[in-house]
């Protein structure tokens, strides 16, 4: 696979496909992480004599118009970021967008219209990717969020560059530090995974399992652990259906010399039936008296000194995924605990998924993290040992 600074660019229209999946608050943009993020690619691009040509999804558009949908504020945003003009096509491909494409000099920037506006996006269909490449005579792929999807903008459209095709410097980075935080860490590699349920999480604990020394494990995940020890763990979340599996990671781990640490003490909640989000029994509990009715929301204070223990010294640490109900102040405190002791090491720092990224949000300390992905379910599979559609295209396309 090849980067953009190996292409040449200069008096070329380069389609870029960029991810400006942001939220929005009406015609305001609530966060421009994403759009801020794809500025080195696009700077270079643009600094390289290039003409470029943007195109993102928004949304869960049906393969329809939807002007609530409209990439018009992304563009705005990104005009703003640059200090120069961004123009707004009509549609993603025909006629009048070609139009617009071709009269493109170096240094214009024309947005494309919201490509799920078009049901062949999502299909991967091969005349709506010939049809989008009809745009440019070089795409970069910068979109590292949609990476996992066999979609048209990500997959078919590179048959039709005939070798010209690359990532951008975003898309770059995330393959640099996920691949090599995964395939070949500084070590002790330490692997943090919470969340809700191990069903979810299953790939990413079976490959990592065979290439961590340590692995805590904290979430709603870790009550199936503790459940499948035979521990109590009251009213809880936990999924039987998992036991076995989850016995299987212990016993695995255990023959391969991998420390699995599990929650020790909990903060709690009382029944499921009750609001649980407002109803905090007000004390810390371990497995020996843990009440019947209670739900585990957090992980106690003990638990958060034994996982600050164990990171102490760690060389590599990946963490998906939070240890409580983060969302309610009164089960926050193991994941924030958790994203301030990490931003305190020394070590090489991956984190990836949605929710773990808010919580370092909630601590304000996201500088300190050596890499944190902005891909949510391209960053899981890519930490399953998944093969992403996107990385397959570019190689394929390389190799043309």
């Amino acid at each position: 696979m090849r980067f953009l600074d190996e292409i040449p660019v200069e008096n070329k229209k380069v389609l870029i496909r960029v991810d400006y999946n942001v939220p929005l608050k009406g015609t305001a943009i609530t966060d421009d992480t994403r759009i801020a993020a794809s500025l080195p690619t696009v700077s270079y691009a643009l600094d390289h004599g290039a003409a470029l040509i943007l195109c993102s999804h928004l949304g869960k558009a049906k393969g329809a118009p939807d002007p609530a949908l409209s990439l018009a504020p992304a563009a705005a945003r990104l005009a703003e970021l640059l200090g120069r003009p961004v123009a707004m096509a009509p549609d993603c491909i025909g006629p009048e967008v070609e139009k617009m494409a071709g009269a493109l000099k170096p240094g214009d920037i024309l947005m494309l219209e919201n490509l799920r506006f078009h049901p062949g996006e999502t299909k991967n269909d091969p005349a709506f990717a010939a049809a989008l490449a009809k745009l440019g005579v070089v795409y970069v792929n910068d979109a590292f969020g949609t990476a996992h999807r066999a979609h048209a903008s990500v997959a078919a459209v590179t048959a039709s560059f005939k070798g010209a095709c690359c990532g951008g410097f975003l898309l770059k980075k995330e393959w640099e530090f996920l691949g090599q935080a995964v395939s070949n860490p500084k070590r002790p590699f330490v692997a943090v995974s919470g969340g809700s349920k191990v069903s979810s999480k299953l790939g990413i604990l079976t490959n990592l399992l065979g290439k961590v020394d340590k692995m805590i494990i904290g979430g709603a995940m870790a009550n199936t652990f503790l459940a499948a020890q035979g521990k109590p763990t009251g009213k809880s979340l936990v999924e039987p259906e998992l036991f076995g599996e989850a016995r299987n990671i212990l016993e695995t781990a255990a023959a391969r010399g991998v420390e699995i640490v599990l929650p020790v003490d909990f903060r709690v909640a009382l029944d499921a039936a009750a609001d649980i989000m407002t109803a905090p029994l007000g004390g810390v509990f371990t497995p020996d008296n843990l009440p019947a009715e209670a739900v585990i929301l957090d992980t106690g204070p003990a638990t958060d000194a034994l996982f600050a223990k164990v990171l102490a010294g760690a060389a590599t640490v990946v963490w998906n995924g939070p240890v409580g109900v983060f969302e309610n102040p009164a089960f926050a405190e193991g994941s924030l605990s958790l994203a301030r002791v990490m931003a305190g090491l020394s070590a090489v720092t991956v984190v990836g998924g949605g929710d773990s990224i808010a919580v370092i949000a909630k601590t304000g300390l996201a500088g300190k993290f050596t890499f944190i992905s902005t891909g949510g379910g391209a960053s899981l599979e890519f930490l399953e040992g998944k093969e992403l559609p996107a990385f397959t295209a570019l190689e394929e396309c390389a190799r043309s």
